[in-house]
């Protein structure tokens, strides 16, 4: 039963991980930028959601209505100057990463290292559990999924049902030929990076109504949610869901089976395995060679 207890309760934290890769997997994917500084969003939108909800005594999720609209905006800013310089894929992985470690830095500068957590009455979501039979659905956790889903779902919905996600696979897929029919490429780059900075800041307050907040705390996630990105396939955003599910499943059963430092070596085995078999990810279809 503990097995199936920690499957379970990896599953409902996958739907963080999810989120918290799904704006690096569209960025990667869509606009050819592998943006580390969304690691650093997701931290500033962690912290700020717990500055705001101490000082103004609100519920956390209500923190939203400024750190979503404030990290959009941000990350809009950021893929307009990578855009300006011309980055290229490789390029914008050491530049993003720089940007980053500024991110990280100025959270330092700001809050010092202390932990920081939210208080419990501040937070009801923080802790209790809901029961079926013997099996407990951790609340932070459930929140937590419960947002992938409905936020992953919605965006999935939007790339397949809309002429604006039309627009956004076609500028992904070849943006000379999207431009010639029309398409203004540099608006939907910066209307993507902007929701990508909105899925940041989401995921952001979905880590501190569970998690204990450290600044460096980036260096940690970054394994984990590019395993995340590669097994769902890049830029696929319901593959990121179904990823963050199975990532967060195996690290949990290898933790209660063996011990919590073999976890990111099954996670990091079957991504070796997946590149073999698999190299355009787990749920894209035709990904086989």
């Amino acid at each position: 039963m503990s097995a199936v207890q920690a499957a379970l309760t990896g599953a409902l934290l996958g739907g963080l991980y999810a989120m918290m890769a799904v704006g690096l997997s569209v960025s990667w994917g869509m606009l050819r930028v592998i943006n580390l500084a969304h690691f650093g969003m997701i931290l500033l939108g962690s912290y700020l959601s717990f500055a705001l909800a101490t000082s103004w005594q609100v519920d956390p999720l209500l923190t939203l209505l400024v750190t979503v609209p404030l990290l959009a905006a941000l990350g809009a800013a950021l893929h307009w100057v990578y855009e300006r310089t011309g980055l290229v894929e490789f390029t914008s992985l050491l530049v993003s990463f720089g940007v980053m470690i500024i991110m990280i830095q100025l959270v330092h500068n700001i809050w010092s290292a202390d932990f920081r957590r939210l208080a419990p009455e501040l937070n009801r979501y923080g802790s209790g559990s809901w029961f079926v039979g013997e099996l407990a659905f951790p609340l932070p956790t459930l929140v937590a999924f419960g947002a992938g889903v409905v936020l992953i779902g919605g965006g999935w919905l939007l790339l397949r049902t809309t002429f604006l996600g039309r627009a956004l696979r076609a500028f992904a897929e070849d943006r000379d030929m999207a431009a010639a029919y029309g398409i203004d490429h540099r608006r939907l780059g910066m209307l993507l990076a902007g929701a990508s900075g909105a899925t940041a800041a989401v995921a952001g307050t979905l880590w501190a109504l569970g998690n204990t907040l450290v600044p460096d705390a980036p260096f940690e996630w970054i394994g984990i949610v590019f395993a995340v990105v590669i097994l769902g396939g890049i830029g696929q955003v319901l593959g990121t869901l179904a990823a963050g599910v199975l990532v967060g499943a195996l690290t949990s059963v290898a933790s209660v089976l063996w011990e919590s430092t073999t976890s990111l070596l099954v996670v990091f085995l079957v991504i070796i395995i997946a590149l073999l078999l698999r190299p355009a990810g787990l749920f894209v279809r035709g990904a086989a060679r």
